[in-house]
């Protein structure tokens, strides 16, 4: 799928794709096919931070939930130089679990001046199957939820309209 990729620490053991809801629009697909536990994988794409340096960034998506055995989230990062970790949250503290109706999650990070690159995604540790759409990456005003150069400039493909090849990070 264009701009997405699937990775994590045992990628192998997920499927990616899209779906088409009843009403036609069409969302990511996160799924495990070989269960195991204290692995996870994810749907995710990595861009250039370059335009978003020196501002308070959220993420925001839908997501829906089936069977999720561990849990599951949205998260992001911001790497500096050499791939330091600037800044990360990917929802731990505040999982998705089980089965669950579409719900707005959103993770809020600060870009600094260093950094190098923004990747953001949905992930899925254990079994189980989330759904992903109407994502949004956009300057806000909100408080940042947690802190701990061959990429696009901007993210793209948001709403999973253009046909795709699954890639792996």
């Amino acid at each position: 799928m264009k701009h997405w990729v699937k990775a994590g620490s045992h990628p192998k053991n997920y499927e990616v794709g899209v779906s088409t809801l009843p009403d036609g629009k069409r969302c990511g697909l996160l799924k495990c096919t070989e269960p195991a536990s204290n692995i996870f994988g994810t749907l995710m794409q990595t861009f250039c931070a370059t335009n978003y340096r020196s501002k308070r960034m959220l993420f925001s998506a839908l997501v829906s939930s089936l069977n999720v055995d561990e849990w599951a989230g949205l998260w992001m990062r911001i790497d500096g130089p050499g791939r330091e970790i600037l800044g990360f949250d990917n929802m731990e503290d505040r999982p998705i679990k089980g089965t669950t109706d579409w719900r707005r999650y959103h993770v809020v990070l600060e870009v600094s001046r260093e950094a190098r690159q923004i990747s953001f995604g949905v992930l899925l540790t254990g079994n189980g199957e989330v759904e992903i759409r109407k994502v949004s990456f956009e300057e806000t005003g909100m408080e940042v939820t947690k802190m701990k150069e061959e990429h696009p400039l901007e993210p793209g493909n948001l709403d999973f309209s253009e046909e795709f090849e699954v890639g792996e990070e």
